[in-house]
């Protein structure tokens, strides 16, 4: 078996023609193929719920069996085991094929049902590069992914960029990565829009297959151990986000179906996603290089800020606006001219912050920041340190702890000011529980687990108070931005309905700082 390592890269149409100049594809001649694959499964994919994938690729007149197995992928990085070896179409051989004799049975007794599940067919243009220590077939890929159904036939176009691995060390396959997307002229201002991408064409066409559509994805469980250093375990933490980020980039740069807009739960996770990604860099701050944490910091503050305008108008247009329709005196109707140019105006105001979403997340800025924090996370401190070492001689549990009773006992402060805060108050009080929560969730799982959980809730109670609140100050200024016109007096009665709602929830701040107060601490 040969283990797998590639960045895979999603390339925009528009920059196809500057990546073909760069000097070091020019500098020789591409290998070119036309590949032909048919990916095979059972009629229930029992590969693919194991993350398996069985191919067969035709390249002129022969014929390879492939077998991919699981892998891990993030920042467009994967690793994964690879068997390949010539075949006769039709003829599934795994126990002459796959080395693990476990996995080679298993594969053979579903052999028989295997069929065509979907197709790829693209154009292969490949150069082997030998940049610093390391030798790296680049391949770019373009073509189409298809699949016939009894809803017809289907496609997607591919075009892609991948990097493998032959020989040497991984941080040369990211440095090339990175060299290629500045482009011909080697500047950030013209820089190539080469997007990592943790989705196989496997994974693509399988969601072709079965009609699937993308879904907001959330942050998943992260598994620390008592023998990390803090820089192990930033390392996963900050890895974890990527891919979460990244899972959700997707949905934000989805052109709209009929002039829709996309679930706005894409965003709110990309903003989750780069929240937990900056408190990673706070509470690990001490045992980071100073200027990795500084740059990283405001890098990540900048991009979440960027997506902010398209969260608060989301919050606004499904949340807030069909309470204050609802409930409005005056009658919304069709007829009502004043109130449809109000609508339309919140809705193209929504759009426009959408538009400026996607521009970040699809701009050339962006792709060189995925590329840049991806090799910058790999390239920190050695993971291999002894444990006698870590946290400073200390267990990673017992200065998670440490670290959080420092934080609880800040919060419980800035808690019991809460009553007399304006919303720049109330709003920082939320960011900070906001912080607290997603610092547990990072170390959860060296912590006392029912602990954990009773202390996250009772944060999340008071978060939700509190995010209330600032969601309702918010629509209230976003209101107050409308242009003047016959709309405003329903402008002024839908601002004193939210100003209503606000003066209610204001009510339950005691409550809420009491059971700050009170709140249970996540160690024993």
């Amino acid at each position: 078996m040969s283990q797998e390592t590639e960045l895979k890269l999603e390339v925009h149409p528009q920059d196809l023609a500057d990546l073909l100049r760069h000097p070091f594809l020019k500098a020789q001649p591409a290998r070119r193929e036309r590949l032909f694959n048919t990916y095979f499964d059972t009629s229930t994919l029992a590969l693919r719920e194991q993350r398996m994938a069985v191919r067969e690729r035709r390249v002129g007149r022969q014929t390879l069996l492939t077998v991919k197995t699981a892998g891990q992928s993030v920042g467009g990085l994967s690793q994964r085991g690879e068997w390949e070896a010539p075949t006769q179409p039709g003829t599934f051989d795994f126990a002459a094929l796959v080395s693990e004799p476990t996995l080679a049975a298993q594969l053979a007794s579903v052999a028989w049902q295997l069929v065509p599940v979907f197709r790829t067919d693209f154009t292969r243009r490949s150069w082997v590069l030998q940049h610093g220590a390391a030798r790296v077939e680049v391949a770019l890929d373009q073509g189409f992914i298809g699949t016939g159904t009894a809803q017809g036939n289907h496609r997607q176009p591919i075009l892609e960029l991948e990097l493998e691995l032959l020989e040497g060390p991984v941080d040369a396959l990211l440095d090339l990565a990175h060299t290629l997307a500045l482009g011909p002229r080697g500047q950030a201002s013209s820089a190539l829009r080469l997007l990592p991408a943790n989705r196989s064409k496997a994974e693509r066409g399988y969601a072709l297959f079965m009609g699937e559509r993308m879904q907001p994805v959330k942050a998943t469980v992260l598994q620390l151990h008592a023998g990390m250093h803090p820089v192990q375990a930033f390392r996963a933490a900050a890895l974890s986000c990527l891919t979460h980020l990244q899972a959700n980039e997707a949905g934000v740069l989805l052109p709209s179906a009929e002039g829709a807009l996309p679930d706005p739960e894409f965003v709110h996770q990309a903003r989750v996603a780069l929240r937990r990604m900056r408190t990673g860099l706070r509470i690990f701050r001490a045992h980071l290089p100073a200027r990795f944490a500084a740059h990283w910091s405001a890098e990540w503050k900048a991009l979440t800020n960027q997506l902010g305008d398209a969260r608060n108008w989301d919050v606004f247009a499904t949340e807030w606006l069909p309470e204050l329709v609802a409930d409005d005196p005056s009658p919304v109707g069709a007829a009502d001219t004043s109130a449809q140019v109000l609508l339309g105006w919140v809705q193209d105001q929504r759009r426009a912050a959408w538009q400026r979403a996607a521009d970040a997340l699809g701009s050339r800025e962006h792709a060189l920041r995925l590329l840049a924090f991806t090799r910058a996370v790999l390239c920190l401190e050695p993971a291999d340190r002894p444990e006698a070492e870590t946290a400073g001689g200390q267990g990673l549990a017992t200065w998670a702890q440490a670290n959080l009773r420092e934080r609880h006992a800040a919060l419980r402060q800035q808690a019991r000011a809460a009553r007399r805060m304006g919303p720049e108050g109330r709003h920082a009080l939320r960011i900070s529980l906001k912080k607290l929560r997603y610092a547990q969730e990072f170390l959860a799982s060296v912590l006392p687990p029912k602990r954990v959980a009773r202390s996250t809730a009772a944060l999340a109670d008071a978060q939700q108070l509190l995010g209330q609140l600032n969601d309702l100050t918010t629509a209230h200024a976003l209101l107050a931005s409308a242009p003047p016109g016959p709309a405003s007096p329903r402008v002024v009665g839908w601002q004193q309905a939210l100003h209503a709602r606000l003066e209610a929830g204001l009510s339950g701040l005691p409550a809420m700082e009491r059971s700050l107060e009170k709140a249970p601490t996540p160690w024993g």
